[in-house]
């Protein structure tokens, strides 16, 4: 099967984003370049790890300060907002060369991300972004995760609205 591959070498926008109302969001990642919009979505512990990687990665390339400038992206995903894909596995790559990072996100369930020079093979969503962009948008990443339910002081597990039978209370409730 012939692979879609959304490839931004230079985009305007990257950002991970949700619909929904907390414990019922879906999580999508977004890249905009000039007129193409692509959107997939993923797992909220995929956001998580991908910033959390992301800012370890930056910090291990013990950029110059100067060349990490930040640039608060607050506004909401792009509409219309339609997946083009459920990601499956999340590839994260320092180039050296150009001082760019390199996202692969690709559909399915395989283990390991393809090529993205084959042609066959599962979807493929592939940003290049600057060392800024990147920062910018796990620092975001980073504070959309925590936007959730706030979790339970015993066991850690979000706390339900309507109600939260702790496991670690045997079901008592306080």
């Amino acid at each position: 099967m012939t692979r879609n591959i959304f490839d931004f070498e230079k985009p305007e926008r990257f950002v991970a984003g949700t619909v929904g109302m907390p414990g019922e969001r879906t999580f999508y990642l977004q890249a905009k370049e000039g007129n193409r919009i692509s959107s997939v979505s993923l797992e909220k512990s995929q956001v998580a790890l991908l910033a959390e990687r992301i800012l370890n990665l930056l910090k291990e390339m013990n950029l110059p300060p100067k060349s990490v400038v930040l640039k608060i992206d607050d506004a909401p995903l792009e509409l219309p907002l339609m997946d083009d894909f459920r990601v499956g596995v999340i590839a994260i790559a320092w180039d050296p060369q150009t001082q760019h990072l390199v996202i692969e996100a690709q559909a399915g369930e395989s283990e390991e991300v393809i090529d993205h020079q084959i042609a066959d093979g599962p979807d493929l969503f592939r940003v290049t972004l600057t060392a800024s962009m990147a920062k910018s948008f796990a620092l975001r990443s980073n504070a959309l995760v925590k936007a959730g339910r706030p979790p339970c002081q015993f066991c850690g597990n979000p706390l339900d609205p309507n109600a939260h039978l702790c496991p670690r209370a045997n079901g008592y409730r306080r």
